[in-house]
């Protein structure tokens, strides 16, 4: 059992390690999918009744590209 765990924590240090030494030398961070919840038709993630100000910026923007 102790050896599986010292496998496991091994595979996901290696893991950590691989994705650290690609942020340094290629200076990118991870970014998301091409589409996300605005490719479901959706204008809002959240059930708030009013949106926060950086989505308010956002759709004042693109009703003024329209």
């Amino acid at each position: 059992m102790l050896k599986l765990v010292l496998i496991t924590m091994g595979f996901f240090l290696v893991v950590i390690l691989g994705m650290a030494l690609g942020y340094i030398f290629r200076k990118e961070t991870i970014k998301g999918s091409c589409g996300g919840i605005s490719a479901l038709g959706m204008k809002k993630m959240c059930d708030c009744e009013t949106p926060c100000d950086t989505r308010k910026a956002q759709m004042e923007k693109e009703t003024q590209s329209s």
